[in-house]
């Protein structure tokens, strides 16, 4: 059985991943970290991490980008191995990372649902065939109107998957409205739509001379992200310290 603490037990994700676990008999919840302990869950609660010292073999985080040092310095106190799945992390806290990777095991990904990072293989594939073709490439990301950082972060690891499969020549264009001039054949065009209640979806354009090729990957709910954080801490469980992504979970 892996003991997991939940970090962000009473945010919407925590709330999912409490409920996900709860029906699984591999994993269990020993106790939750949120600064509001408002509501009843099957564990114990604590409103600051410092406090909680209860065994466990990984943490799983969808909390506060805020909150996300304080978090891995803990980790690489305690030897706990921590699944990060919070967004709208800013370069130097990716770069802390890294750093705590070097002392303890951190998963770090964009996206946690098992589709989207299916997706970033095949999209690796695809580009190494399609590009030397002469096919564009476009990504369209639609979110819900809450949603502040744009384009998102699963547009931009998709982007890169691309990238990297071709070298990493590639140029990313998230603005034409200020240019008139040609489409450049190394660049990557990426598009965000905001609106309404849209959990999330992502659409790769590969656009040829009479053909184009679409891959869609598209969310109905948050639970595909709490379902691939739960894979995600059985995976941590006993690793050695190291950076790791949703790749390696996927296989």
């Amino acid at each position: 059985m892996v003991r997991v603490i939940m970090h962000g037990c009473n945010g919407r994700m925590g709330q999912v991943i409490t409920g996900l676990i709860a029906g699984d008999d591999e994993i269990e919840i020993v106790a939750g970290i949120d600064a509001r302990n408002d509501r009843e869950n099957p564990y114990p609660v604590f409103t600051d991490l410092k406090d909680c010292d209860v065994e466990a073999d990984a943490i799983i985080d969808f909390s506060n980008a805020s909150a996300v040092e304080s978090l891995l310095a803990y980790s690489i106190k305690r030897q706990i191995p921590v699944a990060v799945c919070t967004t709208g992390l800013s370069q130097e806290q990716i770069g802390k990372l890294h750093e705590a990777s070097e002392k303890v095991a951190v998963l770090f990904s964009y996206n946690m649902s098992l589709g989207i990072n299916m997706l970033l293989k095949l999209l690796k594939e695809a580009a190494k065939i399609l590009a030397p073709a002469g096919f564009d490439m476009e990504i369209v990301e639609k979110h819900h109107n809450q949603k502040v950082d744009a384009p998102s972060g699963t547009a931009i690891a998709l982007a890169n998957s691309i990238n990297d499969a071709l070298g990493n020549v590639y140029e990313y264009k998230y603005d034409r409205s200020g240019e008139r001039k040609k489409r450049d054949k190394l660049e990557i065009g990426m598009h965000a739509v905001r609106g309404g209640t849209i959990v999330g979806e992502h659409e790769v354009i590969f656009a040829g001379t009479d053909e184009v090729i679409e891959f869609k990957h598209t969310a109905y709910s948050k639970s595909v992200f709490g379902k691939g954080a739960v894979q995600a801490a059985k995976f941590l469980a006993g690793k050695p310290a190291g950076l790791y992504t949703m790749a390696d979970v996927v296989g």
